[in-house]
């Protein structure tokens, strides 16, 4: 036989709370403080890179675990803006061996990802590794893809451009 449901009396305080126990907050200074705002644009600035970034860089590349280095040039064929990331393609030059890369440039962080392509790499490297930069392409380190490499650090400068020339052939030069 089921038991008779009985209401229990609901109890509400009926007191009101005194006002002394509530205190608004004030911030310091007696204004309201606003956050920052982040005026930073990634889109624009990937844009900004890939319109502006050399195309040519020259480097080397010295291995963790010792040896000598081993000079890099690095040739950037296609650059284009996707959002706030940087597609890169072009080749690599190292000790001599020519190999395709192809890499993301973020434009918030300035992280480099890029990879090695080719089925011809420099001894040393081996399909699946990756550089991968901090600093943009300036300074970045192999990673390489099995623990017994310790991979190596890569560094990287651009080539500057030849001075712009006249109409006559002659060097434009400054005043002073």
């Amino acid at each position: 036989m089921p038991l008779p449901l009985v209401a229990a009396p609901l109890l509400i305080a009926a007191s009101p709370v005194p006002s002394d126990l509530f205190v608004p907050y004030v911030p310091p200074g007696g204004a309201m403080t606003v956050g920052e705002v982040n005026t930073f644009d990634p889109i624009g600035r990937a844009r900004l890179i890939a319109e502006q970034i050399p195309r040519r860089w020259v480097g080397s590349y010295r291995p963790f675990q010792g040896g000598g280095g081993q000079p890099v040039e690095l040739t950037l064929e296609s650059v284009s803006a996707i959002g706030q990331m940087v597609d890169l393609r072009g080749q690599v030059t190292i000790a001599g061996v020519t190999s395709p890369v192809q890499g993301n440039l973020n434009a918030k962080s300035d992280q480099l990802d890029l990879l090695l392509l080719g089925d011809t790499l420099a001894p040393g490297f081996e399909p699946g590794g990756q550089f991968l930069g901090l600093q943009g392409l300036s300074l970045g380190g192999w990673i390489a893809p099995r623990l017994t490499d310790l991979g190596g650090r890569l560094q990287l400068s651009p080539v500057p451009t030849s001075a712009p020339r006249a109409a006559d052939g002659s060097a434009v030069r400054g005043l002073w």
